[in-house]
């Protein structure tokens, strides 16, 4: 199957938690432009959220709330950064064997 030809798994859900599939024969159509978009947001929002975690983490005076938003927030990153890194990679050409 060409990429051309798979369903592209896209950076959102729908409001029941269920994954969100795009069919395009395009990576430039304007949904695909969003999607990257998005990726993009994520991936710079996961940056931000990792500095944060690591200065809560490093400070011996942090609070339990402190320490529990900080990984509440990581949590939700790394489970957005792991569906790109699913997306991504199920949209590599397969080698033939």
């Amino acid at each position: 199957m060409s990429t051309a030809d798979s369903l592209r798994l896209l950076p959102w859900t729908t409001p029941e938690g269920k994954p969100c599939y795009l069919s395009t024969d395009s990576d430039d159509s304007r949904l695909s432009r969003l999607a990257d978009d998005l990726e993009a947001a994520q991936l710079d929002s996961g940056e931000q959220v990792l500095a944060g975690a690591k200065a809560v983490l490093a400070d011996p005076q942090a609070g339990e709330r402190a320490v529990r938003f900080a990984l509440t927030r990581a949590a939700e990153c790394l489970a957005d950064l792991l569906r790109i890194a699913v997306s991504r990679g199920e949209r590599i050409p397969r080698r033939e064997s």
